[in-house]
């Protein structure tokens, strides 16, 4: 049994090749995978040749038994099944599941296959999974879907907050002092044109946020009202899932990754503390010492029903 396992988020793609026994047969790193924006086929290629380069010279397809990949951009069920319909199409392997990559993130961190996961990175998503297999999922499309927070939602709104600053129609933040910096201009308002006119790019705007919890730290009212509100949304998400599987009142583990919450910041995580104890008591944080790789290649064990000593072997190689 040769199993693909693949993590491919919106920065970078890793795939890893193991056997039935979680041994670990090769690995290969592609770049960014992004459906919405290249369209599927061209996300899938970025995958494929993650494979080859994994494989090595000669590599073709069918490349293995089964294929597990947890996808950033597979929201929704519709997409999934579109991206699982690519994979097929090319004969990658004899059986392809697919998810959203916030599985891969839960299943990381957690001791099994249940839990709940939030992922805190450029943006944010929460997924949860019942020990009897319920799922509660969110659509994960912005603001049109309810979502804020992550670095990008973080810094977008200090942008707001330092520009309102500047032109006085708010009140006066290190936040302004911040943006000019970083960019290296001399007012907020050649960033904003910046983005407007797309010399940059809104992307970039997301590097802002550290400057955000450094602010917050040193007791800048809106810098800490931000960094407080997404410490909210970061615990209604994973309350909203614990309680739609009716786990609030049982001893759950809710992995906490993405960028954001794996560098471990003591101000969002003071705040996250009080904020757990209040509404999701029984909750065990947990962030992951692994990758998220790990996690996707576990859900494929799982699947397979592979043993406990295969699983703990898979861990002990990364």
């Amino acid at each position: 049994m040769v199993i693909i396992a693949v993590d491919a988020g919106n920065s970078k793609t890793h795939v890893v090749v193991l056997s039935g026994d979680g041994t670990v047969l090769a690995q290969g790193d592609g770049g960014p995978f992004e459906p919405q924006t290249v369209g599927v086929p061209a996300a899938v290629d970025v995958v494929e040749e993650a494979v080859r380069r994994a494989l090595g010279p000669g590599a073709a397809p069918p490349y293995a038994d089964q294929l597990y990949a947890y996808l950033a951009g597979a929201d929704l069920p519709v997409e999934e099944e579109a991206l699982a319909a690519e994979f097929r199409a090319r004969g990658m392997a004899a059986e392809v599941v697919v998810g959203n990559d916030s599985f891969a993130l839960l299943r990381s961190g957690a001791s099994g296959p249940s839990g709940v996961a939030v992922v805190c990175g450029a943006g944010i998503n929460a997924v949860g999974v019942s020990p009897t297999g319920q799922v509660a999922r969110f659509p994960a499309l912005g603001k049109i879907s309810g979502d804020w927070g992550g670095g990008g939602g973080l810094a977008e709104e200090a942008l707001w907050h330092a520009i309102r600053a500047e032109d006085g129609r708010g009140a006066p933040t290190a936040l302004a002092d911040l943006v000019k910096a970083h960019f290296g201009t001399r007012t907020v308002e050649e960033v904003v044109l910046g983005v407007h006119f797309g010399q940059i790019e809104r992307h970039h705007l997301t590097a802002l946020a550290p400057g955000v919890f450094e602010a917050a730290a040193s007791a800048d009212a809106i810098a800490l009202e931000l960094v407080t509100r997404l410490a909210d949304e970061i615990v209604v998400m994973a309350e909203v899932c614990l309680r739609r599987l009716d786990l609030l009142d049982t001893p759950t583990e809710v992995v906490l990754g993405g960028g954001v919450l794996h560098a471990r910041i003591p101000l969002l995580v003071a705040l996250l503390e009080e904020r757990f104890a209040v509404r999701a008591p029984l909750a065990k944080q947990v962030i992951p010492d692994q990758p998220p790789i790990v996690g996707a290649a576990l859900n494929g064990l799982d699947r397979i029903g592979a043993s406990e000593e295969a699983k703990a072997r898979l861990r002990t190689q990364f």
